[in-house]
């Protein structure tokens, strides 16, 4: 076991050194097409937990024509309800919407001097449970709310709502483009390489056979080639993408986008995830490229 093992490393030793060019080559591929798909991803995750926070905090204001009665408020609850979950409901009556006018016009407020409660509607304020799901339903839940009784208008933030949802649609279509793509090169990039050495190697692959060796012992270097390419490969693409995140989120620091969106980067067990998936897509390529060209 310990000579095959030996064997093994120095064989896989000698064909990075001989091939060093075409290696570097599928090393950098791998790397630039982890650090594509995982920049979008990182930009597509954070915007979608963005999405959530801001769902919770997204209102829909049903203006009513006339007060809402005590005894009719459990009524309006059920029917709201139905739609879909809610985290709360709150009725606004003319005179609190009237205080709360004032306390937003703070220093300006003797302007309301003169003007009682009775020019304000009153209100149902429906604040929908956080998720994506709920915050791209809104228009659906803005037309269900129009029929509730005495239901004069509903209001809520529908053109930046909308923009951010086909926002969310465009990067998670990019996201998978950019899958694919990593997919596609890494796969073909490594089993070029594997093709590059088995070629390069034809006659030292015949004379192992010819002295016993079995497509395990012959195939094992070449394997372990590809699972290199893809650990150096995963590693300086996720290296790469997290100095960018480093040295975005240092340079634009302080109030702004990237602060209102909590920007951060991925949590252990997604990068683990992205690496292995690099790992095994290599090591798929490498066995492609070993069977087709040596036919075992």
């Amino acid at each position: 076991m310990g000579h095959k093992t030996y064997f093994h490393i120095k064989q896989t030793g000698r064909n990075l050194r001989h091939n060093w060019p075409t290696q570097l080559m599928t090393v950098m591929t791998i790397s630039l097409s982890v650090l594509i798909f995982s920049f979008f991803l990182l930009i597509y995750l954070n915007i979608v937990n963005a999405g959530n926070r801001l769902g919770d905090e997204l209102r829909l204001i049903v203006y009513l024509n006339e007060e809402v009665a005590p005894e009719v408020k459990q009524m309006y609850e059920n029917k709201i309800r139905e739609f879909g979950k809610v985290e709360r409901i709150e009725f606004i009556s003319r005179a609190e919407a009237f205080a709360r006018l004032g306390r937003q016009l703070d220093t300006e407020k003797d302007v309301l001097a003169d003007l009682g409660p009775d020019f304000l509607p009153p209100s149902i304020e429906v604040y929908p449970r956080r998720s994506m799901r709920n915050l791209t339903s809104l228009k659906q839940f803005s037309d269900y709310l129009t029929t509730l009784p005495a239901a004069q208008k509903v209001q809520y933030g529908r053109s930046w709502v909308e923009r951010f949802g086909y926002f969310i649609e465009l990067l998670r279509v990019i996201v998978i483009l950019s899958g694919v793509l990593l997919v596609m090169a890494t796969v073909f990039m490594v089993s070029y390489t594997i093709r590059l050495t088995v070629v390069a190697k034809e006659e030292e692959l015949a004379v192992l056979r010819l002295v016993g060796a079995d497509n395990k012992f012959i195939q094992t270097p070449l394997l372990i080639e590809g699972v290199l390419q893809g650990v150096i490969g995963s590693a300086c693409g996720i290296l790469l993408l997290y100095l960018i995140f480093r040295w975005t989120t240092g340079h634009l620091s302080g109030p702004g986008f990237l602060n209102m969106l909590d920007f951060a980067f991925f949590p252990p067990k997604t990068t683990a995830i992205i690496a292995g998936t690099s790992v095994l897509l290599c090591a798929g390529g490498s066995l492609i490229s070993i069977r087709k060209f040596m036919r075992i």
